[in-house]
């Protein structure tokens, strides 16, 4: 058994041979297709993997911020305008200031026009003057032209015009302000 011969009729150092040339042959066969491929401009090496995602820095798969996420949802859906009117509702105080926000209320904004509610008429006059303040402070939190004009007037008083017995003339006067 010692003396058998391998199908091929090589045996030893001849056999080794052998397997290295057809290793070498199969290598250089390789090297030519891809370097064909790469005249052609199609590396096969490189047509299936996106480009890109490799090695370090930012990747659009990365984990993302809620905060960007939604900035950029509400950009994409034109929500800008709506968020930034509802801002002027729900931080009224970020956006006067806590003096004037402890004195009045914002109570609509149609078109660009802020209607405002003073708790008297002294703050409703007060709040008239600082007007230009109040939609710098406003344009400065929220953005430029979403509040262009303010409408300012005082408390709500009880209407002394319905009844049965009403008496002509201009009635309690500044009783409630």
């Amino acid at each position: 058994m010692a003396d058998a011969v391998p199908p091929g009729g090589q045996n030893g150092p001849e056999l080794a041979r052998a397997a290295l040339d057809a290793a070498l042959r199969k290598r250089a066969a390789r090297n030519q297709a891809a370097a064909d491929a790469r005249a052609r401009g199609d590396s096969p090496g490189t047509r299936y993997r996106p480009r890109g995602y490799s090695g370090p820095g930012p990747d659009p798969r990365d984990p993302a911020k809620l905060g960007d996420v939604l900035s950029r949802l509400m950009k994409a859906r034109g929500w800008q305008r709506p968020a930034a009117e509802a801002t002027v509702f729900g931080e009224w105080e970020k956006c006067v200031g806590p003096d004037i926000a402890a004195h009045s209320r914002p109570i609509k904004l149609e078109n660009g026009e802020l209607t405002v509610e003073a708790e008297s008429t002294a703050w409703a006059t007060q709040l008239r003057l600082l007007a230009r303040t109040i939609l710098t402070r406003i344009a400065g939190t929220v953005g430029n032209n979403v509040v262009t004009k303010l409408h300012i007037h005082g408390p709500a008083a009880p209407s002394w015009t319905h009844g049965r017995k009403r008496v002509r003339g201009t009635g309690p006067g500044d009783t409630y302000g």
